[in-house]
């Protein structure tokens, strides 16, 4: 398996196991009865703050994570895995960062991060996207 099929996997598993910690908030406050199944917000911002961010931060890998896998699924039909196989790693790595500062904080602060983290992650789509064309 290459470096970057790894990271395809990897940005796959990050978004499962952010769907996976809102359907588990969400259970919890239904099985305590604290909320009906079907009366939560797909914004997550009726249960608290950090359901919403919960909620974007997932929306937002599954808004990247399709983007990331056409470059990822080329490569590799092309032959030319390599080509992105450097920089891959480090795409799914500033996402995860991303993402974790989006849960942790709306400081101003946090959120500048969290931008150099995004513009990270979208030079690197760049860079393999450059890469695979011109390989």
């Amino acid at each position: 398996m290459h470096a970057s099929d790894l990271a395809l996997v990897a940005y796959a598993s990050w978004t499962f196991a952010l769907v996976v910690a809102i359907a588990c908030l969400r259970a919890s406050l239904t099985l305590r009865g604290k909320r009906a199944a079907n009366a939560f917000s797909v914004t997550g911002d009726d249960v608290s703050p950090f359901s919403g961010r919960l909620c974007r931060a997932h929306a937002n890998c599954v808004e990247n994570l399709p983007v990331f896998a056409v470059i990822v699924i080329a490569a590799r039909l092309s032959g030319h895995a390599a080509a992105v196989d450097p920089i891959a790693p480090w795409v799914v790595a500033a996402r995860v960062a991303q993402s974790s500062m989006h849960l942790a904080s709306t400081s101003p602060r946090a959120v500048t991060i969290r931008f150099v983290f995004f513009a990270l992650q979208l030079g690197g789509l760049a860079v393999c996207i450059a890469r695979l064309v011109l390989a």
